[in-house]
């Protein structure tokens, strides 16, 4: 899986790779100058943090990522239920025998993706 968050431009492999260095040098550091440990240890802790940071950013950024494309196929769905509607109202005025058959071949239409939100009526 790849770790680039969809639609920011983040790039969660090189943020964790530039990491994965700093905590390299980080624990040189502590390990050459074990007088200096102390002051070292926070960043260390700190570089620890931003990788628990960036599995969460990469666990949002999928859910943002379906959520989009759930809002995009209900806005498709609304779409096609209006204009079925207007058919319909049309239709009607049209004097045609039945206005309605624009709305129910709409509402009977199948999914157009598993993530739908379309519900019978």
């Amino acid at each position: 899986m790849s770790h680039t968050s969809p639609n920011t431009g983040i790039d969660l492999q090189q943020i964790n790779t530039r990491n994965d260095q700093a905590r390299d040098v980080t624990q040189w550091c502590i390990s050459a100058m074990p007088s200096l440990a102390d002051l070292w240890q926070p960043v260390d802790d700190a570089l620890g943090d931003t990788v628990l940071l960036s599995a969460l950013v990469a666990r949002l950024s999928a859910q943002v990522s379906q959520l989009s494309a759930e809002l995009e196929q209900t806005r498709l769905d609304r779409a096609n239920l209006r204009a079925a509607m207007r058919a319909a109202l049309a239709a009607h005025a049209d004097g045609e025998p039945d206005p309605l058959w624009y709305l129910q071949d709409e509402l009977q239409a199948p999914e157009s993706a598993p993530t739908a939100s379309r519900r019978p009526l």
